[in-house]
């Protein structure tokens, strides 16, 4: 059945293999199911719901990747798509977590139509590389400053906006322990580094008596508060159409480029095309979609998922093995209410760092291209917005290349997002 189901054998593998690279790619990616309720928790959202949403939008998206696309890569809420969902559309724009849900839902159904009908491609082959490059660094500075404020390690000042938080406090002591242990052992090729970080922080701020334990195992808590809360006549409002399409446009570089990336590190290239990667783009926008409904923010493709497919994993069966983890994990809830802000701060911080390298792509011989990319790399931790940055970038992108007589290298899909952000600001402000 599995052969049949998987093909193993076509793909020179077997099952002991996929499955070991299942639990390879789960150990470095499971860090999500402590993270993610502790993003999402900050919008009032119920903490426990959250974490039953990101266990079951985690598994159903890695089981559509495993059956419809037969690909080895891990689903879950994407990292820097729920800041963007928190810290921005809720925090900074006021608007309600259901309103935010909403929009993830029809970003979702955006994000199915253009897969289907080809526009995800043109979008995609639209962007120039150098923003490509930016928007990965600049989410990743974004997550640095979050998890430091949560460190207490930045705080507020209202003489320079940021200054230096105690760091004699516990908990930014333990949160600089856990981002060196982190980092150690990454280096050492340590399996599941990020969770054994956070896991050590957490024993350690129990023990010194600064967090409460509430167990390991138990029955999984209720999903009512987050099911089906989505407010989508909310979402539909014109001042989301901006988030929205920041939804959609991160949405399509992101899980594009972590699924070219892992296929072509397994080998999926027949010639110069990937093997089933249609499939795979539709079912990771199919997992956004009923992300949404469980009540969590947009499901993504993993490129830890790169970590299994070093150990073997060749096809969906490590993506079932993944899926089949993330459901056992929903009776870890206990352990997951007892994560503090400052035991997962480090793993945003180190996650951050490792999506900086992404600027080494970008071409700063060509001031027409490191400009914009600059300008979207720093925008979005300096105005705490995702969405700033993006349109910043797009914005510059344009206005350089029309000015020094290059327009003629600008994709009509750049020049179409550029004049929607344009718009925004002009309409909307």
């Amino acid at each position: 059945m599995l052969e049949r189901l998987f093909k193993l054998q076509q793909h020179g593998t077997n099952s002991r293999t996929e499955v070991i690279a299942g639990l390879t790619t789960f150990l470095t990616m499971s860090y999500i199911i402590f993270v993610n309720p502790t993003i999402l928790s900050g919008t009032g959202m119920d903490k426990n719901a959250v974490f039953v949403a990101t266990c079951l939008a985690a598994a159903l998206g890695t089981l559509i990747m495993a059956f419809v696309a037969n690909y080895p890569i891990g689903m879950a809420p994407g990292m820097g798509l729920n800041a963007f969902f928190a810290f921005t559309v809720v925090g900074a724009m006021g608007y309600s977590w259901q309103q935010a849900l909403g929009a993830v839902f029809v970003s979702g159904c955006v994000f199915i139509v253009l897969t289907v009908t080809g526009i995800r491609s043109w979008l995609i082959a639209g962007v120039p590389k150098s923003l490509r490059s930016a928007i990965a660094a600049g989410i990743g500075l974004f997550l640095a400053i979050i998890a430091l404020s949560n460190a207490d390690i930045v705080i507020a000042n209202p003489a320079t906006k940021v200054g230096m938080g105690n760091l004699h406090s516990p908990q930014a002591l333990l949160a600089i322990f856990g981002f060196f242990l982190i980092a150690v052992l990454d280096a050492l090729r340590v399996k599941g580094a990020i969770l054994l970080g956070i896991l050590a922080v957490t024993v350690l701020s129990m023990v010194l008596g600064l967090n409460h334990f509430a167990g390991v195992v138990a029955m999984p808590p209720s999903l009512a508060p987050t099911f089906f809360k989505l407010d989508i006549r909310g979402a539909l409002h014109t001042g989301f159409l901006h988030v929205i399409l920041v939804f959609v446009l991160v949405e399509v570089f992101d899980a594009t480029g972590t699924l070219m990336g892992v296929a072509r590190r397994a080998g999926l290239l027949e010639g110069t095309q990937y093997k089933g990667l249609g499939r795979a783009l539709f079912a990771d926008s199919i997992a956004i979609f009923f992300g949404s409904l469980l009540g969590t923010s947009s499901t993504t493709a993993y490129i830890e998922s790169a970590s299994g497919v070093q150990a073997g994993g060749r096809t969906g069966m490590t993506a079932l093995t993944i899926a089949a983890l993330f459901l056992a994990a929903l009776f870890l809830s206990p352990l997951a209410a007892s994560v503090p802000p400052y035991a997962t701060a480090p793993a945003l911080l180190y996650v951050a760092g490792l999506m900086l390298r992404e600027l080494l792509d970008v071409q700063w011989d060509d001031a027409t291209e490191a400009t914009p990319a600059a300008l979207t790399a720093l925008a979005m931790p300096f105005t705490y917005s995702i969405a700033n940055g993006l349109s910043f970038g797009f914005i510059a992108y344009a206005v350089l290349k029309l000015f020094t007589g290059r327009y003629k290298e600008v994709h009509p899909a750049a020049w179409c997002v550029a004049v929607l952000f344009l718009i925004k600001y002009i309409v909307i402000g």
